[in-house]
């Protein structure tokens, strides 16, 4: 069916989206929404996310669906709901009602969609049920785990140059997230003076989330075992004592998403050590987003950052050398093991299941340097670009007791000064910095991160 369209806010940003397409690829795309997983029986089923590459040109999360770009144009495929889902669901809207939404030039049901392949390139989804299909209709292996080739790779290529910068209709549902998040984060430090386990400063923090009819944009991170990078364990108990990470991200219904960090005392101040490591921390935080502008290396930023959390940590007595040397040996690295952060955008780690093909200009390859090899963005910044600043401190046994590094770093480390910042098993703070013409924006800047405002908003 002709979709003879009415244009609003939405339908005009996708328009403008598939023309900017057409203009970086001559052959049609094909996207896959992705499918519903069931989690033990048919009808109770995970909760549904569609494929940001799907959704960046459609707008809507749509389960079971697909479109087809070419020349400008977004053809829709996607069946109507069944009669008899009315019963369980409500009424639907119609494939014809959701095509005029996002001013699609044609609608038609699934069954269709295999007459529309020829020469078409596409995206591996991560739904196994999806790319299966996708492998299936296509005649030839699309598969997450395989780098794209051909006309499915110049498709990712071309996709990457229009998702690397925010137009002005995903920078709203940014700073929606970015808003949100604040006031989880404020909700979750309000919550800790009373809180016995970990769980509850979550419930308080993903409550606020769900209130404003968003959901988490990743598993939140919520833990007094900082050490831990993605810890998803919520039993511990809260001690005073105590420092809590929380890194604790919203996602918009549309699916766009924040990123954010912020380490609190649990008993509302902190400890004189715990205050030393989270001021060398925040240090290279502020440095970093200082330094942020457009033509600025993210590498660059990267190395700043381990500089001075080198130097924090020359001048508490933990490393012994100059900054620079023990950057360069890797020194920094047993405390601050990750990159500084990646770019943020329909996904958390945005378009990070195409590897590094987003991550890194082109004709980079990763480091296999101790202190470089979770770099996850290097490129040079640009306007629009939406990045994380999260340096970190961690005390990581699976790091500090291999013998290996402990061997190597023996005399670089003062071992017996370290013992004395047991209280510190890991800070990070994180921040969602917009690169601007003429240097950054933090998103989230309303959440203070200078101990003493924590301490403040701690109330404790």
């Amino acid at each position: 069916m002709v979709i003879h369209k009415t244009f609003n806010s939405l339908a005009d940003t996708l328009h403008s989206r598939r023309q900017r397409l057409t203009s970086l690829i001559d052959f049609p795309a094909i996207l896959w929404s992705g499918s519903i997983s069931p989690r033990n029986f048919p009808a109770n089923h995970f909760p549904f996310r569609a494929s940001s590459h799907f959704l960046y040109f459609a707008g809507l999360p749509l389960p079971n669906a697909a479109i087809r770009l070419e020349t400008g144009k977004l053809e829709l495929f996607m069946d109507d709901p069944q009669p008899s889902s009315a019963l369980w669901y409500g009424k639907m809207p119609t494939r014809d009602e959701i095509a005029q939404k996002i001013g699609a030039d044609a609608a038609r049901p699934m069954t269709e969609l295999e007459s529309w392949l020829e020469g078409a390139a596409t995206i591996a989804n991560q739904d196994a049920a999806t790319w299966t299909q996708q492998s299936q209709l296509l005649n030839r292996w699309v598969l997450p785990q395989n780098p794209p080739q051909g006309i499915d790779l110049e498709l990712v290529k071309a996709i990457i140059t229009l998702r690397l910068t925010h137009d002005a209709e995903a920078l709203v549902e940014l700073r929606k997230a970015a808003a949100v998040t604040v006031a989880a984060h404020k909700a979750g430090m309000a919550a800790t003076a009373n809180a016995k386990l970990e769980a509850e400063v979550r419930a308080a923090m993903e409550g606020v989330i769900i209130a404003h009819n968003m959901t988490t944009s990743y598993n939140s991170i919520v833990t007094v075992h900082g050490e831990v990078l993605h810890n998803e364990q919520y039993h511990h108990p809260i001690q005073a004592g105590d420092l809590l990470l929380a890194d604790v991200g919203a996602e918009t219904e549309m699916g766009w998403a924040a990123d954010v960090t912020r380490t609190w005392p649990v008993s509302g101040k902190f400890s004189s050590t715990q205050r030393d490591i989270y001021n060398v921390v925040l240090a290279a935080h502020d440095v970093c987003i200082a330094k942020i502008c457009p033509g600025v290396e993210y590498g660059d930023i990267h190395l700043l950052a381990a500089a001075v959390v080198a130097e924090g940590l020359v001048d508490l007595g933990i490393l012994q050398g100059k900054p620079q040397d023990l950057v360069e040996m890797d020194a920094h690295a047993l405390f601050f093991p990750h990159g500084i952060g990646h770019l943020l955008g329909l996904d958390v780690h945005d378009m990070e299941d195409l590897g590094d093909l987003a991550g890194y200009e082109e004709g980079r390859l990763r480091s296999d340097r101790f202190g470089l090899g979770y770099l996850r963005l290097n490129r040079p910044l640009r306007p629009g670009m939406l990045v994380t600043i999260e340096p970190g401190f961690y005390q990581v046994p699976a790091i500090l007791n291999d013998i290996n590094l402990r061997s190597k770093y023996q005399k670089i480390v003062n071992w017996e000064r370290l013992s004395q910042f047991a209280d510190v098993r890991g800070i990070r703070i994180e921040d969602d910095v917009l690169v601007t013409t003429e240097g950054s924006e933090i998103l989230t800047d309303a959440l203070p991160n200078k101990a003493n405002a924590v301490e403040d908003l701690l109330g404790c």
